[in-house]
């Protein structure tokens, strides 16, 4: 099995490169119509998923959040999130799975976290998104300091 055998080789390429999964601000909408477009060659996936974060203009103590300030420690924040992709590969048959996280200010209504799975099957897909997204949540040091609009701020607690 050429094909196999040239997916294996990829897979265990992918394996040893620790990818940046920071975006400097905002998460694009035309970001993600671009990464959904690139894979209308893959002729193999038969579904996608995505999940996107968006920040939410909560109301704490009578302040209305304005923006979330995103901040980590970087080189451990990329080895988590390389671990989830790993462990995801190991646990669902994805074709391919990207995640994206945004650093610095994002404005409430903008989006902060892409995720984006694709799979030969639908159901494999969305049971995929759910796993990579509860890991993130637990796993990743990424800190968020809540922006109010009064110009306040706190440490937003992960949920």
């Amino acid at each position: 099995m050429i094909i196999g055998a040239a997916y294996l080789k990829i897979r265990i390429m992918e394996k040893k490169k620790i990818k940046n999964v920071f975006v400097a601000g905002a998460i694009s909408p035309e970001f993600i119509g671009q990464s959904i477009a690139k894979h209308q060659s893959k002729t193999g996936i038969g579904a996608h998923d995505i999940f996107l974060g968006q920040v939410r203009a909560d109301v704490v103590e009578g302040k209305t959040v304005a923006a979330i300030e995103y901040s980590a420690y970087e080189e451990m924040a990329n080895q988590k999130f390389h671990e989830i992709r790993e462990a995801t590969f190991e646990k669902f048959e994805l074709n391919c799975m990207h995640i994206y996280h945004s650093k610095g200010i994002v404005k409430a209504g903008e989006l902060c976290l892409f995720v984006f799975a694709s799979s030969p099957h639908r159901k494999e897909v969305f049971r995929a998104i759910e796993y990579i997204v509860e890991e993130i949540k637990q796993q990743v040091p990424i800190f968020g300091k809540e922006l109010f609009e009064d110009e306040s701020y706190q440490w937003k607690v992960n949920k």
